[in-house]
């Protein structure tokens, strides 16, 4: 049986973004492993017939010995198991895998999904400009595997990555994003009523635009107090750059926004609302809320930054704004809000491009032709 391993950070991220294909790989005879740090999904990942090995990757990275520990166990595992195939996701399940393929003397075909290349690759302080240098060095000894395809979800990341790395048309392609169950994701009228609602959802992290978002409310709401602003996703405590509980229950209480925290109806909520938006500065691949909002038929506001502008056609789907500029998200999301008649017509046409770029079905497609053309390589 054909052998595959997943590596990824956490399990709620793989069953968010690539369990689809892990079901298709299963249904169409792979034998499917996934490597991991294992929140609460472990049991129902097994039960759906996915092998589960226990990795941690720690969030913050502090520990050279803890992440070097990480590396081996990757190793240890590829080894054990033999894998045919084994396709890594995100930042550091990438670099790891990639470290521990270079010590294997047989290694497995590679699959190296590049979800944003981060905020290093687009911020400009010194510190970012030497982590960048860091990620770059290890990204071309990660990268160095012979046979692998390097799957970027966004122009701009193949651009860059290609050139540090020095891949072939043949070792890259560009699939954007993992997709929306258009069945799931409806395009769902347009709500009635004498309130609107702008919504946003994410993590809420500086670099994915929260104060932006919230600077934006108020510039709104001192022209049009009949808009409300909808902020979906909770806290990271974790994570240095994480927006504080304490400031987004002031903001509630100021009457700027709505706080829903997490939660798992997402399309039901953007069928509430008349925009989405998204004023992320973070290195964003192709932001999955983007392509559900788009799915969704709504009109999307965003930035003009690495990933968010692919999941748009400026003008046609959705607004381009630049980046930490919440007076330019403002007036983009009043002009929507004047213009009923553009505001629909704009969110047809996102449901349109999302059906022709953001369909999970042609995502699975694609990713099991190039599990095939790898297999047939070896």
């Amino acid at each position: 049986m054909k052998k595959i391993l997943f590596v990824v950070n956490v399990d709620w991220f793989f069953i968010s973004h690539r369990l689809p294909i892990a079901l298709k790989a299963i249904e169409n005879g792979y034998d499917v492993h996934l490597a991991c740090t294992f929140s609460d999904c472990k049991a129902k990942l097994e039960a759906l017939g996915i092998t589960c090995h226990d990795i941690t990757f720690s969030r913050s990275g502090n520990s050279l010995k803890r992440e070097f520990s990480s590396i081996l166990s990757i190793r240890r595992l590829i080894k054990t198991l033999k894998v045919d195939i084994v396709h890594a996701i995100t930042i550091k399940p990438v670099l790891y895998t990639g470290i521990a393929l270079q010590t294997i003397s047989s290694p497995p075909a590679f699959v190296a999904a590049i979800s944003g290349l981060g905020y290093v690759f687009t911020a400009e302080t010194a510190r970012a400009r030497i982590t960048k240098l860091l990620v770059s060095l290890m990204y071309r000894f990660a990268l160095r595997t012979q046979h692998k395809v390097v799957i970027f979800q966004n122009n701009s990341d193949q651009a860059i990555l290609s050139e540090i790395v020095k891949l072939t048309v043949h070792d890259r392609t560009l699939i954007k994003g993992s997709g929306a169950d258009l069945s799931v994701y409806r395009n769902e009228p347009e709500p009635s009523g004498h309130r609107m609602v702008v919504s946003m959802a994410c993590r809420l992290l500086r670099e994915k635009g929260v104060y932006d978002f919230v600077d934006a409310a108020k510039i709104v709401q001192s022209k049009w107090p009949n808009v409300d602003f909808w902020l979906i996703g909770d806290v990271d405590l974790e994570n240095p750059n994480s927006v504080m509980q304490e400031e987004v229950d002031d903001w509630v209480k100021q009457g700027i926004i709505t706080a829903l925290g997490h939660r798992d109806d997402i399309p039901e909520l953007f069928a509430k609302s008349n925009i989405v938006t998204m004023p992320s500065f973070y290195g964003e691949g192709v932001p999955k809320v983007l392509i559900e909002a788009a799915a969704c038929g709504r009109p999307i506001v965003t930035t003009d930054n690495p990933g968010c502008r692919d999941a748009i056609v400026d003008g046609e789907t959705g607004l381009l704004v630049p980046i930490k500029n919440a007076d330019a998200l403002a007036e983009a999301l009043m002009m929507l809000l004047s213009d009923k008649e553009e505001r629909v017509r704009m969110g047809e046409r996102a449901r349109m491009y999302a059906v022709k770029e953001f369909d999970v079905s042609n995502v699975i497609s694609r990713h099991l032709e190039i599990y095939q053309t790898l297999m047939v390589g070896r």
